[in-house]
């Protein structure tokens, strides 16, 4: 493969439809994307990979952890399943644990086939997957056109680039929900102890959305200062993750949306950075807010190399509208109306 290009293999299949794998190389960076799920499969900076996830398409089919996954129609959660829109009650399923609605439903966009189409092989690689989401799809109104395009940019930075149009006003909100650790993940796990609380985080964020007990943000924006999510100046991870606090306490660790602002301009959302391996990774976007998760559930039997995952192994930085928006008239809008077109970039940069 040339030093700036894609190629494409097969990665085996779904229901008899090939899933195919796209490989992007630029500088310092190699990316692979899927098909299925418009999925992140591996993100390597100087030749470590730095996020979770799987090695092969069975263990992206089997995983409840939304490793690297596309997310939507809805990501994150909506109370109770149902929101109103024009006048309408829309049921869009109770799909966590029988209460809430969570990352678009029992087949949200993570577990789709999406069409693939390579839209630059030069010094820029990018791929593009698009797909129709049906007016009732999981209980959304609309027929969605919406597309991901992964483009490595600078030889250090991914971008991603989200658009949507629908012929009926509906409601959007797309994420990627990669887990980073930014130690790398080829040796990562050998003796299953790993962590990322030592990884340095800021996130420029003065308030946070805090949580009922069905993690629904409460309609609050809640100032940080005095609080373990005080993320202004960056500290570890686990420096406070362990704190007597209720709001850890609901979320198992950090699992929370952080406000970046309250409209919608491009804006450095937050920094992470490795003391080990001395990788620093910063976040764009030009969403209002960003869902900092600290892997607090996850446990599972196969990641990359056979090993098991396993709690706070990853982050991640999930840009977003506020969790429950639809029924928050206080939150930022994901309204998207008929005819209109949604665009969103959020870029994730590396460097030493």
């Amino acid at each position: 493969m040339n030093r700036s290009a894609v190629m494409v293999e097969e990665w085996g299949a779904m229901e008899g439809c090939p899933v195919h794998r796209y490989i992007l190389q630029s500088g310092s960076l190699r990316a692979a994307v899927l098909s299925y799920g418009a999925t992140l499969q591996m993100l390597e900076y100087d030749g470590e990979d730095r996020i979770l996830g799987y090695d092969t398409l069975e263990g992206y089919l089997g995983g409840g952890s939304y490793q690297g996954a596309a997310v939507g129609r809805y990501a994150n959660r909506i109370a109770g399943g149902r929101f109103r829109l024009g006048g309408r009650e829309y049921d869009v399923g109770r799909n966590e644990k029988g209460v809430g609605h969570l990352h678009g439903g029992e087949t949200g966009f993570d577990k789709r086939l999406w069409t693939a189409q390579v839209e630059d092989d030069g010094a820029e690689p990018a791929v593009r997957f698009t797909r129709v989401s049906p007016d009732g799809e999981e209980g959304y109104p609309g027929n969605l056109t919406v597309s991901l395009a992964y483009r490595l940019v600078d030889g250090d930075t991914l971008r991603l680039t989200y658009t949507a149009e629908s012929d009926q006003d509906t409601i959007v909100n797309l994420t990627n929900h990669a887990y980073f650790n930014l130690d790398g993940t080829h040796t990562a796990g050998t003796m299953g102890t790993d962590t990322i609380l030592d990884t340095r985080v800021r996130i420029a964020a003065e308030t946070f959305t805090p949580v009922d007990e069905r993690l629904i943000p409460t309609g609050e924006l809640r100032p940080v200062e005095g609080t373990p999510f005080d993320f202004r100046q960056e500290k570890a991870i686990g420096r406070d993750i362990y704190m007597a606090d209720e709001q850890l306490r609901l979320g198992q660790g950090y699992d929370h949306n952080f406000v970046l602002g309250l409209n919608r301009c491009r804006r450095h959302a937050a920094s992470a950075y490795s003391p080990s391996s001395g990788v620093r990774l910063d976040c764009y976007t030009d969403l209002p807010g960003v869902q900092f998760y600290t892997g607090n559930a996850l446990e599972e039997s196969g990641d990359k190399g056979g090993r098991p995952l396993h709690k706070n192994q990853g982050f991640c930085l999930e840009t977003q509208f506020f969790p429950d928006s639809p029924n928050q008239p206080s939150f930022p809008s994901p309204l998207l109306r008929a005819g209109e077109r949604f665009v969103s970039v959020t870029e994730y940069r590396f460097s030493r």
